[in-house]
């Protein structure tokens, strides 16, 4: 029987089903498009992520972090049933954490023979859940809340994102490139190639010319920066947005050049939320290596 419990937010990208058999508790995110309010879903409506992209193609939806109130009410909910670990969506993309955090003073107070910690995720997408992935591992071999809270603040920078894109328009929408730029890369075919900083912050740090090279040049970053480089063997997830034939590229490719990772390599959706602002034909690898510079 597990002696706390591990929490986390939609944001995870990875199926609700799964999470949960791994008993990890969830809190929802949630977008507007078309004056209505809709979900992250996490895999539960297979109708969900269909609907999305055809809204995303009327309008770029709005997406809001999670507040104190709701935090305050999850939380409640969950020390009634005994002490908690929430890793939190990372602060670069979202400041939800501030309302984490309040809700998490007050309700201290209210349940002082509690443990409630909050940990800052610093980590996007599926690396926000290979981190918590990792957590219910600790979790489940018997770790104390201490022992796993201090693991993932150790881990969370180590966390490596590395993702590219073959459709730029909803980055330019978005206003994380601009229109010339998005325009000049399309027509001469090229991909950035982006990651996650030690802020939590996504940044363009490289660009290639077509999905090839892109693949090719995450396979020498995963080499370079992973632990035991070629050797490695701990975990690996792919997230995209839509573009499957994409990812399962990705993911041969991986196990062709890395053969001692543990397990298969999982690919999953991008939800919802991150889908927002990348739109379709991303994709997204997470390994542990070193520290994100």
């Amino acid at each position: 029987m597990n002696n706390f419990i591990l929490s986390c937010e939609s944001t995870v990208d990875m199926p609700f089903a799964q999470v949960n058999a791994r008993d990890i508790s969830v809190l929802f995110y949630s977008y507007t498009a078309g004056g209505e309010d809709y979900t992250d879903d996490m895999d539960r409506d297979p109708e969900a992520l269909p609907r999305f992209y055809e809204l995303l193609k009327k309008e770029i939806p709005s997406t809001s972090q999670i507040n104190e109130y709701q935090y305050f009410d999850y939380f409640s909910k969950l020390l009634k049933e005994g002490d908690v670990l929430h890793i939190v969506f990372s602060s670069g993309l979202t400041k939800s954490i501030h309302g984490a955090e309040s809700a998490a003073e007050k309700l201290r107070e209210r349940y002082p023979d509690r443990k409630l910690i909050v940990i800052d995720s610093m980590c996007a997408s599926s690396g926000y859940g290979m981190l918590v992935d990792y957590a219910a591992d600790l979790r489940d071999e018997g770790a104390s809340i201490d022992e796993v809270a201090e693991w993932v603040d150790k881990a969370r920078h180590k966390v490596q994102h590395q993702f590219f894109s073959t459709d730029l328009k909803y980055y330019r929408k978005s206003g994380r490139m601009s229109g010339a730029a998005a325009t000049v890369a399309t027509i001469l075919n090229i991909c950035p190639i982006l990651r996650i900083d030690d802020k939590g912050k996504i940044i363009a740090y490289d660009k290639v010319r077509g999905k090839r090279n892109a693949i090719n040049y995450i396979m020498n970053v995963i080499a370079e920066h992973a632990d035991g480089g070629e050797n490695y063997s701990g975990k690996v997830f792919i997230s995209h947005s839509n573009t499957i034939e994409d990812a399962e590229d990705t993911k041969k490719e991986i196990e062709r050049r890395f053969k001692k990772i543990d397990g298969k390599v999982k690919i999953f959706n991008i939800g919802t939320i991150i889908a927002s602002h990348t739109g379709p034909r991303t994709v997204a690898v997470f390994f542990m290596g070193d520290e994100r510079k």
